[in-house]
């Protein structure tokens, strides 16, 4: 199992913009390219309060590739994203990272 990290960090004031379309939009697509999530965190201490940290979890990464690449292709997700950043970018910029549990990790 590959756990993937993205980390958003949103123009000031954006943030909510971004739980709302994850929360209402984002997660059903993902669910019918069969995308599972481990989890969403915002940031309560840290450098800035205007990010969102998520774990995806992949099989492998030509799972990743399959499922990540179908979900960026797909029209409704395309014509949603475009729908949200109406008024401009809901996100600046995103850091990804690939992980893979050690041995002794919690999460197989």
């Amino acid at each position: 199992m590959l756990y993937e990290l993205r980390i958003y960090h949103c123009p000031p004031g954006r943030l909510p913009d971004l739980l709302k379309r994850f929360d209402t939009i984002t997660l059903g697509i993902w669910k019918r390219h069969g995308i599972e999530q481990a989890g969403f965190w915002t940031t309560v201490v840290g450098e800035s309060n205007q990010t969102l940290h998520y774990l995806l979890k992949w099989e492998s990464l030509a799972d990743r590739e399959k499922k990540w690449n179908a979900f960026q292709a797909d029209q409704e997700w395309i014509t949603k994203r475009a729908e949200t950043e109406r008024n401009g970018p809901i996100v600046a910029r995103v850091e990804n990272y690939i992980l893979q549990p050690t041995a002794f990790s919690a999460v197989k």
